[in-house]
């Protein structure tokens, strides 16, 4: 019953030929007088291509997904996953690495505070919290070397935020209306307008009842996200769709980065399932999740798929395929797998029986004698059995990086995590322009372009020299890392221009040109950089054949 449709096709199909089989024989004697002619076609006649080549070719499926850290549950789910047409998913820990990040710390104009000392706040008073935000708050600050305090009469308040006392001062930390009274200032407004916009969390810190700042956090998206959405697409699935929990702005900054065709927010878990059943009809779901509000729209779905590295056992065991490595990418790698098992299986079925029916003719005819007949029958029936098995065999994707390679892209990529949070630091330097005294803004920015000039620009041309060569060779055709290798030459342009812009300007004055010029070219190197940054781990980083490379953060 748990077999695979196909292979239940093939075993009838294999019902039907012992009686063809045995009509063509008494056919052959009746129609020559020799008995000789219907042993012949007897001998030949095999049934093996439909009974072994189907099982065969499934089996090595499943165990070449195995293989992958795909584990498919039957034969039947492995059909499924290759006729599916429509991909289901949710956002967090799906497309998205579900652990969320602080991306930047905004510092109230109106406190002489630096961003480390918010930081320092919040995380010192988020260490008696239980909640994600708060351990994504505290594990940054350690990670940035800050030294924390515990707080004295902690309280929390569930979907509001925390509160204690820091060396005398009261702090609070979680949304505006909990942290501080009245109508929220200009930079809390921009704080939460730039939320919305990047699909980020923000978090306030007051101290005394006066606003000190505010902590970004966003859900990196994972960086082979969108490249295994663009291989489904090449592989025949014709709709990508997003089922989220989440906020409509939050969800649509996410399927903007990756590609979907439509999406679906603030949905409960029978909400999901009820989408799932209106996707039907643009042909075969296959839904992916991690988490239990995910569980009832997997079982739901034609095709349930499970991260299980980091999910949940709920939906683990309700779903027909489970991933084993938080890799988005494997399931592209499954479903591609899937097809060729099937399209290999239907080659053997069709090619031995065209072989063993053509054996049977010949025999009926007086051709081939049944010594001969017995060994064609034999070679037939290897034959098919060792296409199936090509099923198993192969490597790994051509575009997996190994070797050199390999080694190259997890030092770059371990430099850009480095330099990923510095790159803020470009940001706060334009942001503070014509807000802090002219002599610690023109220092910040000297500060920045030391930065940019020392340790970036080494950066990019290490990766021109040694990693792009590298990947050339993998990706082939005409300059594939062209377009990177001009993005690094405008980085070297506006790093160029800044420290122009410095040497012209006073070191303790600033005119009001100086000011627009300086914030046009910080805010530009910050986009170049951010957007070149997400080409390199999307398109470079991604192709890591192991599990680290792509959960690394965005």
């Amino acid at each position: 019953a748990e077999q695979a449709p196909f292979v239940r096709l093939a075993d009838r199909f294999a019902l039907w030929f012992v009686p063809f089989a045995a009509l063509t024989a008494v056919a052959a004697w009746v129609a020559s007088g020799d008995a000789v002619r219907a042993v012949a076609v007897r001998v030949v006649a095999t049934p093996c291509p439909l009974l072994l080549a189907a099982p065969i070719a499934i089996v090595s499926g499943m165990s070449r997904c195995a293989r992958r850290g795909v584990i498919v549950k039957d034969g039947g789910a492995l059909e499924r996953l290759a006729q599916g047409r429509v991909l289901l998913f949710d956002k967090t820990g799906t497309i998205t690495r579900g652990m969320p990040t602080v991306a930047s710390v905004v510092v109230a104009p109106t406190v002489p505070l630096q961003p480390l000392d918010v930081l320092r706040l919040a995380a010192s008073l988020d260490q008696l919290s239980p909640h994600v935000l708060a351990s994504a708050i505290v594990r940054f600050a350690r990670c940035e070397g800050v030294d924390l305090v515990l707080p004295k009469g902690f309280d929390e308040v569930p979907g509001q935020g925390a509160a204690g006392d820091l060396a005398g001062r009261t702090v609070r930390v979680g949304k505006w209306p909990w942290v501080c009274d009245g109508l929220p200032p200009a930079w809390v407004r921009s704080a939460r307008r730039r939320a919305e916009l990047d699909g980020s969390v923000v978090v306030f810190v007051a101290v005394d009842g006066e606003p000190a700042g505010a902590i970004l956090l966003d859900d990196p998206v994972r960086s082979d996200a969108a490249r295994t959405l663009r291989g489904l697409r090449q592989a025949g699935v014709r709709r990508a769709v997003m089922v989220t929990g989440d906020r409509r702005e939050i969800a649509e900054s996410v399927a903007a980065v990756v590609g979907v065709d439509e999406v679906f927010a603030d949905r409960t878990p029978a909400d999901k399932v009820e989408v799932v059943r209106i996707e039907r009809q643009f042909g075969p779901t296959i839904m992916v999740g991690d988490g239990i509000n995910d569980a009832p729209a997997l079982a739901a779905a034609d095709l349930g798929v499970a991260i299980g590295a980091r999910g949940s056992t709920a939906s683990s065991e309700v779903a027909d395929v489970v991933l084993t490595v938080d890799r988005l990418d494997r399931l592209g790698e499954a479903i591609v797998g899937a097809r060729r098992a099937f399209g290999i299986a239907r080659q053997s079925v069709l090619v031995g029986m065209g072989l063993s029916v053509g054996a049977m003719a010949a025999a009926a005819l007086g051709v081939l004698p049944p010594a001969y007949g017995a060994v064609f029958q034999e070679l037939i029936d290897v034959a098919v059995i060792l296409n199936s098995l090509r099923v198993a065999t192969g490597s790994a994707p051509r575009s997996r990086l190994e070797g050199e390679g390999a080694e190259l892209s997890r030092r770059f990529s371990a430099e850009h995590a480095r330099l990923r949070g510095d790159l803020e630091r470009i940001r706060v330097a334009a942001d503070r322009l014509g807000v802090d005294d002219d002599r610690e803004a023109i220092e910040r920015v000297r500060v920045v372009h030391a930065f940019v000039v020392d340790v970036l620009l080494p950066h990019e041309q290490a990766e021109d020299l040694e990693l792009y060569p590298v990947l050339a060779q993998l990706l082939g055709g005409d300059d594939p890392t062209g377009a990177m290798s001009r993005g690094h030459a405008e980085i070297v342009h506006l790093a160029r221009r800044l420290g122009r812009i410095l040497d012209d300007v006073p070191s303790d004055e600033l005119a009001s040109d100086d000011v627009q010029e300086l914030r046009t070219v910080l805010y530009g190197l910050y986009a170049v950089l951010r957007l070149h940054f997400a080409q390199e781990d999307e398109g470079y980083f991604s192709m890591l054949d192991d599990e680290t490379q792509a959960s690394a953060p965005r």
